[in-house]
């Protein structure tokens, strides 16, 4: 609070003031004493407008304190800002140096180890680990690759290992940090619709107070009393809602900073109170309820192929496949079957076509089905892995058959909630496939004389499964306990088959799912909830999760998803935790409780004002008033001080609560309800009499206070 008060004072501007209705009547009031002060001096004058003055302080204050945190963190983000220089490709693969404002959106840069990356984008080519501690807080390194929902890197962070290819999507000045600064320091911050409505509330109640203590004046002349404008001035600024009007931009600013402390940047005020009134949760499966892309966890050999031969053919499949599930049936074969790696210039040469004896079958929607072709002196053995369905299909249009224990293997998985790859091998292989390794050489000839013939005539042969998983991350069937206990529906949209969906929604505890569901079933599925009067959220981190997250409520986008998405959301996670949902629904919820019990407060603590100062007003002419004096005041004059020297310290004393917010406990809205009401209905009703009662004990002390 002490380091924000130059601000404080800063901000006793007109302009500024003139944004909040009920402190501005404040300002106005502490102006007008003042100059009443100096015309006719008195103690009891300076000492009501010190203590306007102080009130108007304390409120700029409140907002102060909320920014300058912000503008702490904002300056740490600021040093990750850097006028880097990019490497900029060109259409003939030529690389040119650029200083990092120069980039736009399309440009395509190379990154390399221990390099910065100039801009926003997403990798398009290669895999690399990224330092992104200066954004997340997080020091380990994460990973971004290509051809996956993991794409998406952030200016500022530094690539520690390997090289990747970079496209530029945000412009100079618009990137992810530019706009977390832009909202941390309260600069992009707007009101929302709750707290405009508050705010014309409070408005309202002023006018009407305002009203009322301008009949005072007439009323006080009738009864033969010559109106003192400082002790009117002074009632009214104890009876309109100053506590609540002072602490509700702090209020706001403090629910997105609480936000940014658990690393995630709300785009709006509006998302973070839609958190708090949230009823339907949908979670995009893969990246969100599972770990990311699915991993090859087990080989399941056919009847007669061992695992350790189906290893060394699954390897050979999948060599030439780039994608993360491709590398990790490479990484399960060579670090759990011991299968002898291919020289790297080779495995090059055959991605690119350029190698007499291997040749890369590229995966395509059609065929479904990636592999490589051998060329060899007795002819071209054909390796094919792919979805089971195609797999079969081209076994059976070979002259080959799937048996029904494969079969029987590709369903149990399927049930199991994984996805099967059927591994075929269609060729024979002679001596020379020990030019790929001796391990592998001896595989071949197995596999040769089950499938038989030449030349690339051969009947194809199944040589088993391989498992990927979908591995449900730590923890996620507690969370979804506690927002069931939030009283929040839980959906699982899934592109996967119904069996899998069912298994994934089973382990993970949701309680209901959607298969096979396109992007436009989910935007379907978010619009129908929402005719109900239901508020949705959605988190997500690929680019077909972008209508959705730009139709729903809240959309919490995955900062390791696609830029794409983190566009369409009004919400990003840095650590990309799709649980961390839970966490921005309780700070909604804490936020929405906070403003509530913060202006219950504010109206019940006018009450104690009535029985200090109304006496002090009439009684002197009406003395059956004094009976309300319960309090026991000294004098008038204390009685009108205290009452505006507690009406000041008040603001004060709710800071911390008004940041800190008050505590939210999963339950029903009724038990909220009468909890706050006991609290800070009640809270608000004693605290202003023991406080007004125990300023005036000081406060008589002081001359002119008889």
């Amino acid at each position: 609070m002490i380091t924000s008060l130059p601000q404080a004072i800063r901000k006793l501007s007109p302009r500024a003031q003139a944004r909040n209705p009920v402190m501005f009547v404040v300002y106005i009031g502490a102006v007008i004493t003042t100059l009443l002060a100096i015309w006719q001096p008195s103690w009891f004058a300076w000492a009501v407008t010190v203590w306007l003055w102080f009130t108007v302080v304390f409120a700029n204050l409140a907002e102060a304190v909320a920014e300058g945190r912000g503008r702490a963190q904002a300056d740490s983000l600021r040093k990750v800002k850097q006028d880097t220089t990019a490497r900029r490709l060109d259409d003939k693969g030529a690389t040119t140096e650029v200083p990092g404002s120069a980039l736009r959106i399309g440009d395509l840069i190379v990154v390399e180890a221990g390099e910065v990356i100039a801009g926003d984008g997403d990798v398009v080519d290669g895999i690399a680990t990224v330092d992104e501690s200066a954004i997340t807080g997080e020091s380990a390194p994460v990973v971004r690759e290509s051809g996956g929902d993991r794409s998406a890197v952030t200016g500022g962070t530094v690539v520690l290992s390997d090289r990747i290819v970079v496209k530029i999507t945000t412009a100079p000045g618009e990137t992810f940090v530019d706009r977390m600064i832009a909202l941390v320091e309260g600069a992009a911050r707007k009101k929302t619709p709750n707290e405009i409505a508050l705010d014309i509330l409070l408005t309202s109640l002023t006018i009407i107070f305002l009203l009322a203590v301008v009949a005072v004046g007439p009323m006080q002349q009738y009864a033969g009393q010559e109106p003192d404008p400082i002790k009117l001035i002074a009632l009214l600024v104890c009876l309109i809602p100053t506590t609540i009007g002072a602490l509700l931009s702090s209020i706001g600013i403090a629910g997105m900073d609480r936000l940014v402390q658990r690393n995630v940047l709300a785009m709006s005020g509006r998302a973070v109170e839609a958190a708090g009134d949230i009823d339907t949760l949908l979670m995009d499966k893969t990246g969100t309820i599972t770990f990311g892309n699915r991993r090859a966890t087990e080989l399941l050999g056919a009847a007669g192929i061992d695992a350790v031969d189906l290893a060394r053919v699954a390897y050979i499949c999948s060599l030439a496949d780039d994608t993360p599930e491709g590398r990790s049936i490479v990484e399960l074969c060579v670090g759990d079957f011991a299968v002898e790696e291919i020289d790297p210039a080779t495995l090059a040469a055959a991605r690119a076509h350029q190698h007499p004896e291997y040749e890369a079958v590229p995966f395509t929607a059609e065929t479904r089905m990636s592999g490589i072709d051998r060329h060899g002196r007795e002819g071209t053995v054909e390796y094919r892995k792919g979805a089971a369905d195609a797999v079969a299909r081209w076994v059976v249009a070979g002259g080959g058959e799937v048996t029904a224990s494969v079969l029987e293997q590709v369903e149990r998985v399927s049930s199991g909630g994984a996805t099967p790859l059927m591994v075929a091998v269609r060729g024979s292989v002679g001596a020379d496939e020990g030019s790929v390794g001796a391990k592998t050489g001896s595989v071949g000839g197995k596999v040769g004389s089950v499938g038989g013939g030449g030349g690339g005539g051969g009947v194809p042969v199944v040589l088993g499964v391989i498992v990927l998983s979908d591995v449900v991350k730590p923890g996620m069937s507690e969370r979804f306990a506690q927002l069931r206990a939030m009283g929040i529906k839980t959906v699982m949209v899934t592109g996967d088959n119904p069996l899998t969906a069912k298994a994934i929604a089973a382990e993970a505890g949701v309680d209901d799912f959607v298969a096979e569901a396109t992007p436009e079933d989910k935007l379907a599925l978010i619009r129908k909830e929402q005719s109900g009067g239901r508020l949705v959220a959605m988190t997500g981190d690929g680019t077909n999760d972008a209508p959705a997250l730009a139709q729903a409520d809240v959309g919490l986008a995955m900062n390791t998803g696609t830029s794409a998405a983190k566009e369409a959301g009004n919400m990003v996670d840095l650590d990309s935790d799709p649980t961390k949902l839970i966490d921005v629904v309780a700070i909604g919820k804490q936020l929405l409780i906070t403003r509530g019990a913060l202006t219950t407060f504010s109206l019940a603590n006018d009450l104690a004002k009535y029985f200090a100062i109304l006496p002090a007003l009439f009684s002197s002419i009406y003395p059956q008033l004094d009976a309300l004096n319960i309090m026991h005041l000294h004098s008038a004059q204390s009685a009108i001080v205290s009452a505006v020297i507690f009406n000041a310290l008040v603001i004060v004393a709710l800071i911390p609560l008004s940041l800190r917010g008050v505590r939210y406990r999963p339950a029903a809205a009724s038990r909220l309800l009468g909890r706050n009401l006991m609290i800070y209905g009640i809270g608000g009703v004693i605290t202003p009499f023991l406080g007004i009662w125990l300023i005036d004990l000081v406060v008589r002390l002081l001359p002119g206070m008889g």
